[in-house]
């Protein structure tokens, strides 16, 4: 009922498209400096953002996802006229257990794999503790991150699953749309450009696993965990030279690092790591019924169509 829950709200088409537009901005520009930079110049650029003291060109580059989250919530409550409720999930209220057990599960995940590769080989991880640059990074960290996986997930997973739901009647064409787009739009980060668009994949496969979740949970609380367990970590535990966010982390990767060694760690990710992710979710949630939630139609219910469109 998850994607249903579009049709408590006034979705007229040129309402999807102006909040589509506005909120989608600062991803659609990104994805039209992957396609029209030279590698040059965006390697100049990233180069001046290094100049900056890292906490301060994270606090700059957090700093827009507040107003675009809060702008997303508005035109939704406003415009689409429905509930913020209706676009976080299908449940009559947020669960927010689900958001600390999904947040806690991908910490540990990723701690634990840490640990484990640190001491299989820590000849290239160096340790880069600063009390007081890490007391800013962590504070900036909670207070931020929040909004910046906040509008990700409301606006992928959410919004735009949800009124591509109902105008295609399905379910598998918004999971694959949001998942691709969701690489897509993560295509200026400096990852890409050090080790290939073959990257991309993970991306991909991080949308396809966030769309998963939510289709079958019927609701965003998973997957907001999941991604703001997993950005937290990755700016606090190891940051690197290409690391889309530069950070004052407690580790740092110092060495050369192999592009391919990191797609093929990527690559591992998706396809043992997240399928066991995914079987842990399904065991504790009761998941059943995948081929429905997944690729099932949508059917319009009554009860639920509250405001009359245009």
């Amino acid at each position: 009922m998850f994607i249903e829950q579009a049709y408590k709200g006034n979705n007229t088409w040129w309402r999807v498209l102006i909040t589509a537009a506005i909120t989608m901005g600062i991803f659609i520009m990104n994805f039209i400096m992957f396609l029209i930079v030279s590698k040059e110049d965006m390697a100049k650029t990233y180069d001046l953002m290094k100049q900056l003291p890292k906490n301060l060109s994270l606090f700059i580059n957090l700093l827009p996802f507040v107003f675009l989250l809060g702008i997303l919530f508005l035109l939704v409550y406003f415009l689409h006229e429905r509930s913020i409720l209706s676009l976080t999930t299908s449940r009559k209220k947020v669960d927010y257990k689900r958001i600390l057990f999904s947040f806690g599960l991908i910490v540990f995940i990723s701690l634990a794999s840490f640990v484990v590769s640190y001491q299989m080989d820590s000849s290239n991880i160096k340790w880069n503790f600063n009390p007081i640059n890490f007391s800013i990074l962590f504070v900036l960290s909670c207070l931020l991150l929040p909004f910046q996986i906040g509008l990700e997930e409301y606006l992928f997973r959410g919004f735009l699953m949800q009124q591509v739901g109902i105008v295609v009647k399905n379910r598998w064409f918004p999971l694959v749309l949001t998942s691709v787009l969701f690489g897509l739009f993560h295509s200026a980060n400096p990852e890409v450009a050090e080790m290939g668009f073959g990257v991309m994949t993970f991306y991909i496969g991080t949308g396809f696993l966030l769309g998963i979740m939510t289709l079958m949970d019927e609701g965003l609380e998973l997957s907001l965990g999941f991604h703001l367990g997993n950005n937290l970590i990755a700016a606090t535990l190891i940051t690197s030279d290409f690391s889309a966010l530069q950070t004052d982390a407690v580790f740092k990767y110092s060495g050369v690092q192999n592009p391919n060694d990191m797609l093929t760690e990527m690559i591992i990710s998706i396809v043992i790591t997240y399928p066991i992710i995914l079987f842990i979710l399904a065991k504790k949630y009761n998941w059943t019924n995948w081929k429905q939630k997944l690729t099932g139609k949508i059917i319009a219910i009554p009860e639920l169509v509250n405001v009359e469109n245009d």
